[in-house]
């Protein structure tokens, strides 16, 4: 079973949960506010690995993580991927900071 304590640290916790489940233009404002939220990734692969059908969730709305399932069907779990892909990502961002400040 996957640990879902990162939705105590959620951005989303205080917000009306009647917000994030909404449809049309609305969803545009709860996807804002997934944007800076610190567990986004955790909070997507939750809703992508438990096919969560509706509301929005880590800044995707139902039909955007419908599409992403569709064009990813051989991945058994994304809460590994999305892990993954954000080490990769900060490990590149390191390294283009430590390059700027060296020179």
């Amino acid at each position: 079973m996957m640990d879902t304590n990162w939705g105590e640290q959620g951005l989303c916790r205080t917000a009306d949960p009647d917000e994030l489940f909404v449809k049309g233009t609305a969803q545009n404002r709860a996807k804002a506010l997934c944007g800076g939220c610190d567990v986004r990734t955790e909070c997507l692969a939750y809703a992508l690995d438990q096919r969560i059908e509706y509301g929005v969730w880590g800044g995707m709305t139902e039909r955007e993580r419908r599409a992403l399932l569709r064009r990813r069907p051989t991945v058994t779990s994304w809460q590994r991927l999305l892990e993954a892909a954000r080490a990769q990502h900060e490990r590149a961002r390191r390294a283009t900071v430590g390059a700027t400040q060296a020179s």
